[in-house]
């Protein structure tokens, strides 16, 4: 190596914060090589601080408080708890009357699919009707939706009748049934409200795209072989939901148990629906076909029935819808006993499952619109509107794809348009409600179908699989657990896919062989590049992960196994001299792995081969520093960029 005259630099890096020296060779010309040093002490306790800031106030919400007197604080805070008090203020005729259209015809979709959404929850209609009206208020105030349209959802319907269902019989045992599921829209909103406020909403991030695909997909099959209940107006069917007891039910009952009127009204109406829906996906300016058609369909099959009094032949209607608001319904709740536990579980399942409905679909309306969404603020609105839903009668409430759409589609433009249905709702259920008494079963049960086909994405499940397979699959697991198995095995499933995800990318990082770009001092992957040339005697490697104790010991064996193949497959050249470690993708290191690059610096010594790394980050190069391995493995041996390392231990293959 040519001689050098080290001049040493200090300065501030923008990212590392850390010492660089450069030096360079006078005598050939070479360019600089800048070299790592040791970085300035950093404050401990203002790197905790920053951590836990970025981990749970990333969206800095205390920023409008600071510097403001006391009087404009109590302001912001009432309008950060309730955002309606600072849109309220610019609010005008011209946005009332977009709100008021689409409040109505939110109202004409949301008023029959809560009838048969409680059908779904083993509820009398009318408590669909309920979760319609008091949530959606206590959203309009606390929500930082625009567009999001609150009510009961098919989903969340199924699994809280799935679950209750499991404790409770919701005919024999109707009142135990009632407490309990109050209990569990109690508990759903306490979580959801918890979440919010200690700001641990990014726990639901845990549970992957792909798995929620799946998941209501095989929700979506589950709900609508269900209706075939309803479609053949079977009487005695299984309460078991996994596709294979439901055919085997309706096979059975074949012979005796179907009635061909309600297979007539049924069918057809599930037709009409269906073609409904198309003409709205082809023509966007006939979006209101499908918006009205399940009402139309509802007073048309309630008609028939009542002029041909068809009830008579067997075909099941809905007799009864209770006349009245919401009553009160705290003191039903249990809030001791054995049932508080149960409560809690089915609670946080189903809020849970709601609040990634809803935040989801909160989101992508906020997108296509260009505004923020309060992620945090979200999880407090939907948690209080639950709570308050739990004490006036309703069940669980979240947002609704089909009728936000509607919302958004029908020019919205707040969250007045939720008001304005739920009043609707309120005259329906004050005045409306005896003319229901003609309802078929069937006509619900052609709705359900109608809306829940929705949820099976089959565009996102070819996505999926040209993708990512691993993603793929579990989608697939998560619906097969829902159609073969049940509601709860399928999310548990969802689940634990989703975390196996994530075990298996941190316990098994990607490590990639670096070569040279010709005519270029740009290293890359040669899987990826494979005109990337080999540098002779030196094997260049990058670690494309934090490294942990759950991985260390993974990524020390992989590099080892990195030079074995490089050794066997270049026998006749000369033999690896250098290993070079890329460590830009290594976002943090902790004890275990500072130990597996010590045992690693072991294995080469003994091979006589030297370990060099490369651009480590302010963090990482912290704690080798605070390790004594940067002492260990020389201060000299710690470069900024792969090709500084190359020109100062192959400076010839650097020129070339």
């Amino acid at each position: 190596m040519s001689a050098r005259i080290a001049s040493d630099i200090e300065m501030k890096d923008a990212d590392a914060k850390s010492t660089i020296s450069s030096s360079k060779h006078q005598d050939d010309g070479m360019p600089y090589v800048h070299k790592v040093g040791k970085p300035p002490k950093q404050d401990l306790l203002k790197e905790i601080k920053t951590g836990l800031k970025e981990t749970f106030f990333s969206d800095d919400p205390f920023k409008p408080f600071k510097n403001q007197p006391r009087k404009k604080k109590l302001v912001l805070g009432l309008q950060a708890l309730f955002p309606i008090l600072k849109w309220g203020q610019e609010y005008s005729f011209y946005k009332f009357k977009g709100d008021f259209m689409a409040g109505c015809s939110i109202a004409s979709l949301c008023i029959p699919q809560d009838i048969a959404y409680a059908k779904l929850a083993y509820l009398e209609p009318q408590y669909g009707l309920y979760s319609s009206f008091v949530p959606p208020i206590i959203y309009a105030l606390m929500g930082s939706s625009r567009d999001i349209a609150i009510g009961a959802v098919a989903v969340v319907s199924l699994l809280l009748g799935t679950m209750v269902r499991s404790e409770f019989d919701p005919v024999k045992q109707k009142h135990e049934y009632m407490r309990l599921m109050f209990t569990a829209t109690f508990f759903a909103g306490v979580t959801q409200a918890a979440l919010g406020f200690f700001r641990l909403g990014f726990l639901i991030d845990f549970l992957s795209h792909a798995a929620i695909v799946g998941f209501m997909a095989g929700a979506a099959v589950s709900i609508s072989f269900q209706q075939l209940k309803a479609l053949l107006g079977i009487k005695k069917f299984t309460k078991k939901t996994d596709v294979i007891s439901v055919m085997r039910s309706v096979i059975h009952s074949a012979h005796h148990g179907w009635n061909y009127q309600t297979i007539l009204i049924g069918v057809s109406f599930l037709i009409f629906l269906l073609v409904a829906k198309y003409i709205g996906k082809k023509n966007k300016k006939l979006f209101w076909v499908p918006a009205i058609a399940p009402l139309l369909s509802i007073i048309l099959a309630t008609f028939f029935v009542f002029i041909t009094h068809a009830e008579r032949d067997g075909v099941q209607v809905i007799n009864h819808i209770k006349k009245g608001i919401n009553s009160p319904s705290a003191q039903e709740i249990y809030f001791s006993g054995p049932y508080v536990v149960k409560g809690l579980k089915i609670g946080a399942v189903a809020g849970l499952l709601g609040l990634m409905e809803a935040i989801a679909i909160g989101r992508t309306f906020a997108g296509l619109k260009g505004y923020q969404l309060d992620g945090n603020k979200e999880m407090v609105a939907l948690g209080s509107m639950n709570i308050v839903g739990s004490l006036t009668s309703c069940y669980v409430a979240t947002g609704s794809f089909s009728r936000s759409a509607l919302n958004c589609m029908t020019g919205c433009h707040t969250m007045v348009s939720n008001i304005v249905m739920a009043i609707i709702v309120m005259l329906t259920l004050l005045f409306i409600t005896p003319l229901f008494k003609y309802t078929p079963n069937a006509i619900l049960g052609s709705i359900v179908i109608s809306a829940v086909l929705g949820l099976i994405d089959i565009d996102a499940m070819v996505l999926l699989w040209k993708v990512d397979k691993f993603d793929f699959i579990a989608c697939m697991g998560a619906f097969f657990g829902v159609v073969f198995g049940s509601v709860e095995i399928g999310l548990l499933v969802a689940v634990a896919i989703s975390l196996g995800k994530i075990l298996l990318q941190v316990t098994r990082p990607r490590t990639a062989l670096l070569g040279k770009i010709p005519r270029t001092s740009v290293y890359r992957n040669v899987d990826q590049y494979p005109g990337a040339e080999r540098v002779p005697g030196v094997l260049i490697i990058r670690v494309d992960s934090a490294i942990y104790f759950s991985n260390s010991n993974y990524i020390k064996e992989r590099i080892l196994r990195w030079l074995t193949d490089e050794e066997e497959q270049f026998k006749d050249e000369p033999r690896v001299e250098y290993l070079i470690v890329d460590m830009s993708p290594v976002t943090d290191i902790d004890t275990s792995g500072i130990h597996a690059l010590e045992e690693l610096l072991s294995s080469l010594q003994k091979k006589d081969i030297q370990l060099i790394l490369s651009n480590p980050g302010q963090t990482v190069l912290d704690k080798l520093h605070a390790s004594k391995f940067a002492d260990h493995i020389g201060e000299d041996k710690i470069f900024l960029t792969v090709a500084d390392a190359i020109l100062t231990f192959a400076p010839k293959f650097e020129q070339a």
